[in-house]
């Protein structure tokens, strides 16, 4: 990019949004029959599906835990999800950012309701547009409340950025690639945080101000979330039509 271009035109980024605003976000719950619970999300350009199996058997048996479930978190962005394709198969980014990810929501399953069982959460990036951790983080959440899986709360993930100087909130493609910093947050509706990451250079008080952004784009994101599962369920609750042969 030009490094004469500037983020902002009027007050406006690029994309067409203010600082404080969030992309475009689409979340419907369980898309996929043969997934115990499963959602797809849409956050600006990003497409993310996930899929959650169990609680079910540990295979091999030896990774059971006696007084809790295990929890199995595989982030895989497919080749096609880049303007590049991408080598097939994990790479050292996936490991990270599937290990943050489950660390994410670990806290908030209930896991010794289901010992010496796992609970696998499977996310895959159909298209990416920045900020795919925590694309799949939400949709890995409302997959999990699809399932039955047991839960304090969702959980809800958002990042700020920093372009021009200025804080922005859930950064696209060009703002997190060429932009100053990025701040990932993943947070519970009573503001516990479950992921936190920073990556670039803020003051302390662009720390605060961005930590605020974020959370107040996890607050609307919540909000979304329990839309999509009061949408699916009440699809659920809906009486067949007479003479219906399903």
């Amino acid at each position: 990019m030009d490094e004469k271009l500037s983020f902002f035109k009027d007050g406006i980024r690029l994309d067409g949004r203010r600082p404080g605003e969030l992309r475009p976000v689409k979340i419907e719950a369980g898309v996929l029959k043969r997934a115990d619970g499963s959602c797809y999300i849409e956050m600006g350009g990003n497409k993310v599906i996930a899929a959650v199996y169990g609680p079910r058997e540990v295979h091999p048996r030896h990774l059971q835990k006696v007084s809790r479930a295990i929890v199995r978190y595989r982030y895989n962005m497919a080749s096609f999800s880049v303007e590049e394709r991408k080598r097939p198969g994990p790479d050292r980014r996936s490991h990270e950012v599937s290990k943050v990810s489950r660390e994410a929501l670990e806290p908030v399953i209930l896991t010794h309701y289901f010992p010496r069982s796992v609970i696998d959460i499977f996310v895959e990036i159909l298209q990416a547009d920045a900020g795919t951790r925590t694309a799949g983080i939400n949709a890995a959440s409302v997959a999990l409340a699809d399932a039955g899986v047991p839960m304090k709360c969702l959980v809800s993930s958002c990042a700020a950025g920093k372009v021009d100087g200025q804080i922005i909130l859930d950064p696209m493609k060009d703002e997190d690639n060429f932009g100053e910093g990025d701040m990932p947050l993943a947070m519970t509706p009573d503001g516990e945080v479950t992921l936190l990451q920073a990556d670039g250079r803020f003051t302390v008080e662009e720390t605060r101000e961005a930590l605020e952004t974020a959370r107040k784009g996890c607050e609307q994101i919540y909000e979304i979330q329990k839309k999509a599962l009061i949408d699916r369920y009440s699809r659920l609750e809906e009486p067949e039509e007479e003479g219906s042969n399903v």
